[in-house]
């Protein structure tokens, strides 16, 4: 299965194309789940496992992975199902997100499908905001539960958004009061987490959970004055992989629209740095961003802010 796991050349093929390829799998019953082969590295049989004292309850311990020590979490546990039985025959997903790399138990691993993005839906509104999924989809008659692993991580690892208090009490700060961005992304967890950061700044966060809302968001606004929008609003922060119309094609679209074409465009995304800096280039964004360093985010606020004074 690792040797089928797409390069970085291979998968820049599919951006502006609005395509992607999920990794799909089982835990303890017949419930099929995924994950974007994007964040994949490889999928192996369970080593052994160097158990850790005070360890959150789904992390089960530690693997160590030509020289390096790599969690293990039982992503069973860690969605609020039962435990994952270890046994040999047990596989994990070695996965990299917000630029750590970690594992993930399973149960039976399926295949790899390609699909188009329009084909994947957000989750039914009636399954609420505590659920761990991103996504759903529909293959050979079956439903698939795409996993917000980047909830999964929150609550196993929780990151904090506050800034330090030299990044706060900078100049830039009094200019960015009031100000306006565009932030899309599909997880409520990545799209709390950063507009946390943004409003402690004082700025004015419009939010959007997919690439097709965050488009017609960014016409709405346009649509309200005769401003040029690159005018009203600092920036567009935008998640790569979402539902329905991905980050990529989002960006394409974005740049073809003679209102729109001019708005500053970050592309904000646990997916790997190498493949996604190859991606800015591709689709035209101005700025790559990894999940989630918050200085990193009021970094690019005073950037943008300095630029517009010059």
């Amino acid at each position: 299965m690792a040797g089928v796991l797409s390069s970085v050349d291979s998968r820049t093929n599919l951006v502006g194309q609005n395509r992607l390829e999920i990794l799909m799998f089982r835990l303890n019953g017949q419930q099929t789940y995924a994950i974007n082969v994007f964040k994949v590295q490889e999928v192996m049989a369970l080593p052994k496992v160097t158990r850790m004292p005070q360890r959150h309850r789904a992390v089960i311990g530690v693997v160590y992975l030509r020289g390096r020590a790599i969690p293990v979490m039982d992503l069973s546990l860690a969605i609020g199902m039962r435990a994952t039985p270890e046994t040999e025959d047990s596989t994990i997903i070695v996965t990299e997100y917000n630029s750590t790399v970690q594992a993930f138990l399973v149960g039976q691993i399926d295949r790899i499908v390609n699909l188009n993005w329009e084909e994947i839906l957000p989750p039914p509104s009636g399954a609420g905001r505590h659920h761990y999924l991103t996504a759903i989809t529909h293959h050979e008659d079956r439903i698939v539960e795409i996993i917000d692993v980047e909830k999964v991580l929150a609550e196993i690892a929780p990151m904090d958004a506050r800034l330090p208090d030299e990044i706060m009490q900078g100049d830039f700060v009094a200019k960015a009061q009031g100000r306006e961005i565009v932030m899309v992304d599909d997880s409520h967890t990545a799209l709390t987490q950063a507009s946390s950061t943004f409003e402690s700044l004082g700025l004015i966060v419009h939010r959007a959970m997919d690439g097709v809302e965050g488009l017609a968001l960014l016409r709405r606004l346009a649509d309200e004055t005769d401003t040029p929008l690159e005018k009203r609003l600092l920036m567009l922060v935008t998640d790569a992989e979402m539902p329905r119309m991905d980050g990529y094609r989002m960006t394409t679209e974005i740049r073809s629209d003679p209102k729109l074409k001019n708005l500053y465009i970050a592309l904000h995304t646990s997916l790997s740095g190498q493949f996604n800096k190859a991606m800015v280039e591709k689709v035209g964004c101005d700025a790559f961003l990894s999940k989630f360093h918050p200085e990193q985010l009021a970094n690019l606020v005073k950037e943008r802010i300095e630029a517009l004074e010059d």
